[in-house]
Parts: C-alpha cells; structure tokens; sequence
C-alpha cells in the first residue's frame, strides 16, 4: 500500500513591499524545495547582470518559467519538510486572495501575514485582517519581516505587536504567534536565530509543522454543489451522473437526496469517481458523481443535500457582509452576478446597511460601496439560490461578485430574508416531491417531435398585435410538423382561475401561478405552449421561472416602446408586420436549437 503524504495550503499576504515574496524564496530554498541548480543560476544571472541577489527573485524566475510551460505553478509554489508538503498560495493582491479563499479553489488552513518592521502597520495589513476574519482563518502568523533594518529591536517589535492586537481584537481575530523575521538574511524562518535572543519562540517552519491539519467537515449537513450532469449515449445507456465536490458531510448509496433550490427528490442507485473503484460512500473533499434510481432533470448551480437532514437555505433576499474590489463602486440600480457555489444570478444591493472602513473600523453612512469597503448590505438575486448562513456551514455561506466579467467582491451571507415569492417557492418545491415522472425521456420527446421543450412568452403594451403573432406562430409551427399550443389566457382565466377574482391587479400572482403550472404541464410533453400577456415585468417573469426551468422560456416584447424592467431576448417592432414577426420568433427558435433545422 503507498503512503500519501499530507499536505496543507498556507496563504500569504501583506501590504506591497513588506517582502512576501522574499520570505516565500527563503521557504523554498532553505528547505531544498526548488528544482535542482535554480538557486546557483539566479545568482549567476544576477553577478552577470551586477545586480544583488534577493530571495525574491526566485519566486520571479519561476513564475518567468510557469509562463512557459515549465516547472511549477507560480501562484502556488510547494515546499516540503520531514511532516507534510506545504502549498503556498501567493497573493499578490486582494482580488487573486478573496477569489481563492471564496471559490474554495485553494482554500487555506493557515494564513501568514506579513509586516514590514520598518514601515509598521500600513492600510492593508488591516484589511487583510479583516478579510481572514470575514473568511474563518483560524490559524493566523504574523511575522514582522525587516527586523534587519531596525537592529533586531525588541521595542520596536513589541510596539507593532501591541498596535496589530489591539486592531485585530476588535474584528475578533486572535493571531497564534508573532514572529519577528528578516527574510534577506532567514532568521528565525527555518530554524532559530541567534539575533533576536530576546525571542523565545519558534521559527516560521517550526510553528506551521507544529499545527494540526484541519479535520475534513464530515460531521456537517451533506452538502454539493453540482458541477456538471454528464449522460451516457453508446449501448442504450440512459444514465445521468451528476457531479461535484462534496463540500460538507457525507454520502452513501441508497441515500435519498433533495436538490435545491428545485426541491427534487431523488435516491443515490451509485456513487462515480474518475479513475477509481466504485465507493459506496464518500465524504468531504471528494470529487464525485453520482446515478440514480430514476432519472430526473437537475441542472448546474443546484446543490445536493440529504433529505433527512437540515434542509439549506432558499431565497432571492440575503443579508451579507461583503468586501468591495472593484474599480467602479458598487451601487444600487446596477445588476451584477452573485455566484454562489456553482449557482450563478444577477443580483442588485436592495440597500446598504452600513459601510466599514476595514483600514480603521470605521463606519459611514453611504449609498455606495468604494473600493476596498467593507459593507453590510440585502441583495436582491432573480432568482433563488440555495445556501447556508457563515455560522452554521461555512463553505456554502460564501460568495463572490463579478462585475463587467470580473471577480469586483466577495464575502459570506449573515441572513436569509423574507421575499415575496417564498409561499410559491414552497408550492413548487412539493409540487416536485410528489412529480411523477413520465417513462419517455424529453430527450425522446425532443427527438421524435424534432423540438426541445420551450415556453414561448408574448408580451408588450395593450392593443400592438400580440395574440394575432402567437396564433400565426403556432399556425406556422403546426404546418412546420412541430407540436405547437397557443395558451390563450381566457382559456386558464375562465377555466382553471374560476375560483378567483380576476379583476385587474387582483389576485394577479396566483394567475400567473396557475398559468405557469399548465404551462410547465405542456412543456414536460414537450411540445412548445405560446402564451400572451399584457408588460410582463422581471418579477413576473419571476414567477414563472419559478415554475418552468428559466432556460426554456423564450421572452418577445412587441411594440416600439418597452414599458417595463423585463430582459427580453426578442424585441418585435410595431412596423413589424404578423409575418416578419413570426419569422423573427422561428429564427430565434433555430438560433437557441428549440426547433432543428430541416435537412
């Protein structure tokens, strides 16, 4: 049996300047981590060059290396002493640390922060204290680097000490150790130095072999965003896997699973993994996929969860303490893209409770989050999401903000918040329990009718032609072959909503409730319903998404002047006449693959 060595990620972080990436040359070098004859050659390169060898420009040539295919990872550099393999992340700023600490990618379990003896204690010392708070970093070193060009002082090194603490209690961070270092010269990095006798404490590599890996969250409610749903096609191979990293607790075979936010039940018939023997259980951390007993249509984004244990959160409305990155403020009226596991919406800031200056602690009062703020803020997502609060699952609580493709903020959720779609959520949650699946897949359906399942949404101002489009569409799609359905809204009023007013703005939710369950209905045989309705706006389409998957609706505005909040995703102008509008909508269809292209 092979003997896996452990390992465990460290990050390091720091203001600019204060030698991070000289102490991460020293850790490499003086534990015989880089390749072979790279120490000898940087030195060479700088007596040729007449330059001073420094530390730092180890970490340099191996990241000119990385660039071409050579050697080693750059952001993550590895060392290793007689205990374990350690992983360094470097964090050359806020952005590359949060997205690593928010994503999971490369979460660390011990955190050394960097100070420089001369300069003392700068803006982002602070804030990067406050970013390890916000993030759960237990074990936090700080090491006061530079100590050379203060003599060594004891004074000088106590003082930044006592400041640093006095900070750092406030945002309830209590550091393990203080270390007072040189990285140019390697004291007290890799074994004790005789400079600092006043110093009674270990030496950096000492102390990170002297703490305990963390255990894996095993004990914890299961939790696993999903990733990705793979489907066999050779040999009438009908099986889905759904896959993803196991965040928190474990799995077996036999368990029966909810994915939420959809509420869909399932049990686990066996559990995947690459390259491996099939398991019949697993646990945190592990890379997986899973069948099951029945096939059902679960899609990236939604998260895996045991049905007989605490359930995760569901909502569009969250309370979150949020560290802001981006070169543009964060303002409210503006959408961005919360991501939350795999799970990826548009969310707005519904309103800013308070701003923090993570530099000093200080609070203001704003109606926008600047660079380098830390707020607590409600947003507001399009649709809900799954996830658990940071004080009691932590991995799930996590988040981050992109903002024009770019990673602009993360942080964690601190409260789930009433919304006004919840009572229908939890309507289409048992609605999913009790679903009974149809023996015929909907890739079947979707090969027999020559179509993929679609809801076709008209809307636009009162009087612009709408029901005329949807009854020549669905004319031009019967003639086509396609199995078609105009939902006209009289039928579902007078049928179906009898049972309530429908007098106008009355009871309008539970209309469009009931008109997104019939319509679901249609589109689960696959054929493609077209329904008409007079500005339907983002929240209306809310509802329905809450009813039908949001990829298989199709939303067509008519009329020159669009009038409410609604994302279209085709816009028919009044000139339009029925048939150039119908031939817009059939493009679209073959566009999105909805209806296939004849041979």
């Amino acid at each position: 049996m092979s003997f896996v060595r452990e390992d465990m990620n460290i990050v390091i972080v720091g203001h600019v300047d204060h030698g991070k990436s000289t102490i991460i040359g020293r850790l490499l070098a003086d534990t015989n981590s880089l390749p072979e004859g790279k120490l000898e050659q940087v030195k060479e390169r700088c007596r040729r060059n007449s330059k001073p060898f420094e530390y730092a420009f180890l970490l340099d040539a191996l990241k000119d290396e990385q660039e071409q295919g050579i050697t080693i990872d750059a952001a993550r550099c590895f060392f290793k002493t007689d205990k374990r393999d350690y992983i360094i992340i470097d964090a050359p700023g806020h952005i590359e640390f949060l997205k690593n600490m928010v994503t999971g990618a490369s979460r660390a379990e011990v955190a050394l922060l960097v100070i420089d003896a001369n300069e003392g204690i700068q803006e982002n010392s602070r804030r990067h204290g406050y970013l390890l708070s916000m993030l759960g970093i237990k074990n936090v070193v700080v090491l006061i680097n530079k100590m050379d060009l203060v003599d060594y002082s004891e004074e000088v090194f106590n003082n930044i000490v006592k400041e640093y603490t006095e900070f750092l209690n406030k945002i309830d961070v209590e550091p393990r150790y203080y270390i007072p270092v040189s990285g140019f010269f390697g004291e007290n990095i890799v074994s004790a130095s005789e400079k600092t006798p006043w110093y009674s404490g270990q030496s950096v590599l000492d102390i990170l072999d002297g703490f305990e890996k963390e255990k894996l969250p095993d004990d914890k409610p299961f939790r696993m965003p999903v990733q990705a749903v793979y489907k066999f096609t050779g040999d009438g191979d009908n099986r889905r896997i759904v896959a993803g990293t196991i965040e928190t607790g474990r799995i077996k075979v036999g368990d029966e699973v909810v994915f939420y936010p959809s509420g869909k039940k399932n049990k686990v018939n066996s559990i995947e993994i690459f390259n491996a023997e099939v398991p019949e259980s697993a646990g945190a951390g592990s890379a997986i996929g899973f069948t099951f007993t029945e096939q059902i249509y679960v899609k990236r984004g939604e998260m895996v969860t045991l049905a007989n244990e605490p359930k995760p959160k569901v909502g569009n409305r969250i309370k979150v303490n949020l560290f802001w990155l981006g070169r543009q403020s964060m303002v409210k009226g503006k959408d961005y893209l919360l991501k939350v596991g795999t799970a990826k919406v548009p969310v707005r800031i519904e309103e800013i409770t308070k701003v923090i200056d993570a530099s000093n602690l200080e609070n203001e009062v704003k109606d926008s989050i600047d660079r380098h703020d830390v707020a607590e803020c409600i947003l507001r997502a399009q649709k809900p999401i799954a996830y658990d609060l940071a004080h009691e699952i932590a991995q799930t609580s996590r988040f981050v903000i992109v903002d024009n493709y770019e990673i602009a903020g993360g942080g964690i959720i601190l409260k789930d918040l009433e919304d006004d779609s919840a009572w229908l959520r939890d309507k289409v949650i048992v609605r999913n329990n009790k679903w009974e699946n149809s023996s015929i897949s909907k890739e079947e359906r979707a090969e027999k009718y020559g179509q993929k399942q679609a809801l076709i949404c008209i809307t636009g101002q009162k009087d612009v032609g709408k029901k005329s489009i949807a009854k020549e569409l669905e004319r031009k799609l019967f003639n086509d072959g396609r199995i078609v359905y105009f939902l006209g809204i009289s039928n579902v009023l007078y049928g179906v909503d009898a049972d309530i007013k429908h007098t106008e703005n009355d009871n309008n939710e539970e209309h469009l409730r009931r008109l997104s369950e019939v319509s679901n209905i249609l589109v689960d045989s696959g054929a493609i319903p077209i329904v008409t309705a007079v500005e339907l706006s983002r929240d209306d389409i809310e509802i329905i998404e809450t009813a039908v998957d949001s990829d298989k609706i199709i939303k067509v505005w008519v009329g020159e002047e669009v009038t409410t909040d609604l994302e279209y995703d085709l816009h028919i102008q009044s000139y339009d006449s029925v048939e150039v509008a119908v031939m817009k909508i059939k493009a679209l269809l073959q566009d999105r693959g909805i209806i296939f292209k004849p041979f």
